[in-house]
């Protein structure tokens, strides 16, 4: 495991609390947010993947 995999996990669970506190707190704007930093954490952490591959 290499450090964008883990820093693609740790966006995941941070985009996670995000959106959920969007969700809790009616803010759709953050709660979209969350949605994009996890999207950026798959991305990063699929990244990290391929390049531990090579």
């Amino acid at each position: 495991m290499n450090k964008d995999q883990v820093k693609g996990n740790f966006e995941q669970v941070k985009g996670e609390a995000k959106e959920q506190w969007g969700k809790l707190s009616d803010q759709p704007a953050t709660e979209t947010d969350g949605k994009m930093d996890k999207l950026k954490g798959k991305l990063r952490e699929g990244y990290g993947k391929v390049k531990d591959k090579f």
